[in-house]
């Protein structure tokens, strides 16, 4: 609305300075393209300018936030000092590229105004020869010249608009940046399937995170409806990779997955991912309460499904733990809580969703053994009737599966359950002897005998 009244007011003047002298009128018409011109040429500069500070400024706050999560290892390490050096290497560049921007942006209004200064002396001289030719009156000269001064003020307004104006663009071309990024995860169709059983199908699938670093490769897999199956193998192998892409979190480049006999590209992924339930090894909780953390997969649920989920988990004795039950805070990302009482809190999360297929990335990884017998106890729970994918490197989840696939840099080496690849001696031996072997019931009693 301001830079509109600016417009009507500079159309206002021309047009009443045009009755007062149609000659100076003309001279202004000419002179005022110079300092829109000029603005226009600043445009890019401070186009340049604000982005290199938007960009800095970002890469400060980056700096802070990792120096503030990273506090506690920092004063471990006692590298208070090295953070505080690097710091300042930072902020000085920050410096120098926002006193760069304050620069630019406080000199836009000084030279518009150097350049109506000309305009003006142009003016005056060009009226006071038209006073001595006769053409122009000494009143109607004092009169332009009175209104010339109102009329330069709203248009290098709004020639340094468009300079000002740049301030916003920088800020919305790194949105828009965002909002425009074209997903990698793109579906050919919006099917809902009525009901899922579960099953689950690899067939020749490619992916790569990096085009020069294949992870899977012609990777051939069939998971039964009901099946559970545990993936094992050393780091790299490719098991979080075939849960993210179950999930459908990245995209695959060649092959086919489908679910109960669909492409997985061909679903709807919000109706297929509300059948999908993940737990991974730190789960994420929201700031709120434990109850809103269990809900938050079935808004709807009422107070008593979500306590019934909840002692579907290790029978609920955790939640006497709790503070105040249910109702406890949780913190931010679940600070208040424990490793332990996170991963059961995701998992009366999981219960409460009731998905088809469930995903458990090394679920039990950071937490006690007497945590893990109370998840044991509720994954018995959890899996039963549903399609489980498994990556543990716990003994209790993966003896009680199904089926063991053992891979080895995206490839299926072996596959059985536990006995049978026991009996066999190969790679999954070697891991059971390297990973399992110490956790067993049978190794404990020999080391105490032992001792």
């Amino acid at each position: 609305m301001d830079l509109m009244s600016r417009v009507l007011l500079v159309i206002v003047l021309v047009a009443y300075l045009s009755t007062v002298s149609i000659q100076l009128t003309l001279i202004l018409l000419i002179l005022a393209p110079f300092i829109v011109g000029a603005a226009l040429a600043f445009r890019a500069i401070a186009r340049t300018t604000i982005t290199a500070s938007r960009r800095m400024n970002a890469e400060v706050s980056a700096h802070i936030q990792e120096t503030v999560n990273g506090i506690g290892v920092a004063k471990t390490f006692r590298q208070e000092g090295v953070i505080y050096r690097e710091f300042l290497v930072v902020n000085r560049r920050s410096q120098k590229v926002n006193t760069r921007t304050r620069y630019v942006f406080s000199s836009i209004f000084p030279i518009l105004n150097v350049l109506a200064g000309v305009g003006t002396a142009a003016l005056v001289y060009a009226g006071g020869l038209g006073v001595r030719d006769g053409s122009l009156t000494p009143g109607a000269w004092f009169l332009f010249i009175q209104g010339l001064q109102a009329f330069w003020f709203p248009l290098t307004s709004i020639a340094s608009f468009w300079s000002q104006f740049q301030l916003g663009l920088a800020a919305g071309e790194r949105v828009f940046a965002l909002i425009d990024a074209e997903p990698r995860v793109v579906q050919n169709d919006n099917r809902k399937l009525a009901t899922i059983s579960g099953e689950i199908a690899f067939s020749q699938v490619d992916f790569a995170y990096k085009p020069e670093e294949p992870v899977l490769k012609g990777f051939d897999l069939h998971i039964k409806p009901g099946e559970t199956v545990a993936l094992v193998g050393h780091t790299g192998s490719g098991k979080s990779s075939i849960a993210k892409l179950v999930a459908r979190f990245y995209e695959f480049q060649s092959g086919r997955i489908k679910i109960d006999g669909v492409d997985i590209r061909d679903l709807d992924l919000e109706d297929y991912r509300a059948r999908l339930g993940m737990v991974t090894q730190s789960p994420f909780l929201f700031d709120g309460t434990v109850r809103e953390n269990i809900r938050y997969g079935r808004p709807n649920a009422d107070d008593a499904a979500v306590l019934a989920a909840a002692h579907h988990v290790g029978g609920g004795d955790w939640i006497a733990a709790l503070p105040n039950g249910l109702d406890s805070e949780v913190g931010e990302r679940g600070s208040s809580l424990s490793m332990g009482q996170r991963q059961l809190v995701a998992l009366a999360r999981v219960v409460l969703q009731d998905p088809a297929i469930i995903i458990l990335d090394e679920a039990t990884a950071s937490i006690d053994p007497l945590t893990e017998t109370l998840i044991q106890e509720g994954l018995d729970i959890v899996l039963k009737g549903r399609t489980a994918i498994v990556i543990a490197h716990r003994l209790s989840t993966v003896r009680h599966a199904d089926r063991i696939i053992v891979l080895r840099k995206g490839e299926i080496i072996e596959e059985g359950n536990h006995d049978t690849l026991l009996t066999n001696g190969g790679h999954y031996a070697e891991l059971y002897n390297t990973y399992f072997r110490h956790q067993s019931l049978e190794y404990i009693e020999q080391s105490r005998k032992a001792a």
